[in-house]
């Protein structure tokens, strides 16, 4: 409680003034509150009692405090009131909301990249540069024709929408799902979302496999849920450390992205994924199917059925088309139980988090659309290029020093470098770089790996990526040295 920031250039004395009145302010210290004794605020500062003297005397010239003789320091209550201001102490409240903000390599990230400069290469986020988006003509829609659409619409989202992915899902996948048994969402973030406030409690366990993105997403902490990592092979999650944990823990939700794993980009195995939606169906965990890359598999490459293909029942599937159209489109789906649909829904309406008619209508007539399949086309064709181009840069600029495996889809190559970093500061020597990637700390692991997102790199771009990280790898080698 009393304690110097020490990264102050104020004198001492003043350090501890401030640190009184801030106490005062927020609400931490009170109208005729006592102050400790003078020796003891010295031994709490670790300075000279003749400091804390002259501090006190600074605040009682302020009229701040009052020294009565024999009843010790107290905070002045005649003029705490004009002195302090708003005394809610706004700090506490803000230290024990459920929101957890996003760690400051995110944030800077994030300045980096809005700041637009040729010199960044951006690397990490997760979501297709302009160029990839489609090049396709909106329809063209009076203001009554919208809300005449706005009929067709109810809790669940646009019915349209909803029997477009219901055939998509059917024509790709053999998924037999019902219009009632989708939900129309404002992107994957909002189905979990909903997800963990509205089919979970505070307390709850949930086993997210690791690494994973999720670890990267506040909304699970925010929930107050308890995670527990579930460690994952070539084939994806392991399914004795899964009875382990539901054993301990009594896990009541399985988290997974069995296709394109993100940032990993493995695909599970037909066979674990037969194994994973049996054991959770024997010991009646749900399993969230997260699932936006499946549309972007390799063109010679083949992909196991969905998890939700497997059990129905039991699987709740998260679909997404911001990963093909472009993040500015805002619209997903979850595919589950009649009943749990409901729920949600319901849910989403009460908490006013409802969906504009505009995206749904606008998806709706894309996913309907002939271009639609030849972008998807395109777009496979451009990731695979890009994805083999970075590939070649680093086994070019770094031959054996790097460890990945090469991605049948999605967007990213998670590779494991030669060196250790101790600390999560560490990687700021990337930002120093100039060079945006995401490091395996926000993906819940603690080996020295990035997540490289190859589908924002031209090939240009992948040379430079490949030379920056050998040059980090000289830099860290030589700090290893000193």
């Amino acid at each position: 409680m009393w304690k110097l920031t020490g990264n102050s250039n104020l004198p001492i004395y003043l350090q501890i003034v401030d640190l009184i009145e801030t106490k005062i302010m927020n609400g931490e210290l009170l109208p005729e509150e006592k102050l400790p004794p003078e020796r003891q605020l010295a031994e709490f500062f670790g300075v000279n009692r003749s400091t804390v003297v002259r501090a006190l005397d600074e605040l009682t010239a302020r009229a701040v405090i009052v020294r009565k003789q024999g009843s010790g320091t107290i905070v002045n209550a005649e003029k705490w009131g004009l002195f302090a201001g708003q005394s809610t102490n706004w700090r506490h409240y803000l230290t024990q909301g459920g929101f957890t903000p996003a760690v400051p390599y995110i944030r800077q990230t994030g300045v980096m990249e809005r700041a637009d400069s040729e010199q960044v290469i951006d690397a990490s986020t997760g979501e297709l540069p302009l160029e990839m988006t489609p090049k396709m003509e909106t329809p063209s829609l009076s203001w009554q024709s919208f809300i005449a659409e706005e009929q067709l619409e109810d809790e669940a989202g646009y019915r349209p929408l909803r029997e477009t992915v219901q055939k998509q899902m059917h024509d790709a996948y053999g998924l037999n799902a019902r219009p009632e048994q989708i939900f129309i969402t404002s992107g994957a973030q909002q189905a979990l979302f909903l997800i963990t406030q509205c089919l979970l409690k505070p307390g709850d366990a949930v086993a997210i496999e690791s690494p994973s993105y999720f670890y990267s997403l506040s909304l699970f902490q925010s929930a107050g849920l308890r995670i527990f990592a579930l460690p994952m092979d070539d084939d994806g999650v392991i399914i004795s450390e899964l009875r382990d944990l539901y054993h301990k823990h009594r896990v009541k939700m399985v988290f997974v992205n069995p296709t394109f794993q993100n940032p990993t980009g493995l695909v599970m195995s037909l066979k674990r994924r037969k194994e994973l939606v049996k054991v959770c169906a024997h010991l009646q965990i749900p399993i969230v199917e997260d699932d936006p890359f499946s549309e972007l598999a390799a063109l010679d490459s083949e992909i196991p059925v969905p998890l939700k293909q497997l059990d129905s029942d039991n699987v709740l599937y998260i679909g997404s088309l911001s990963k093909i159209m472009g993040s500015t489109t805002r619209i997903g789906w979850l595919i589950g139980p009649t009943a749990v649909i409901e729920r949600l829904a319901l849910a989403r309406q009460e908490m006013d988090f409802g969906l504009s008619i505009f995206p749904q209508v606008l998806a709706n007539s894309v996913l309907n659309t002939a271009g639609y399949k030849e972008h998807l086309k395109q777009l496979h064709q451009v990731l695979a290029v890009r994805r083999d181009h970075l590939i070649a840069a680093l086994e070019e600029i770094l031959p054996n020093e790097l460890a990945f495996i090469r991605p049948k889809g999605g967007f990213h190559l998670w590779v494991k470098l030669p060196v250790e970093f101790r600390s999560i500061c560490d990687f700021d020597i990337f930002l120093a770089n100039d060079l945006l990637v995401m490091p395996g700390f926000l993906f819940g692991v603690k080996e020295t790996v990035i997540r490289v997102t190859y589908a924002r790199l031209e090939k240009d771009d992948s040379r430079q990526v490949a030379n920056i990280i050998k040059q980090i790898l000289i830099e860290k080698s030589a700090m290893k040295l000193d």
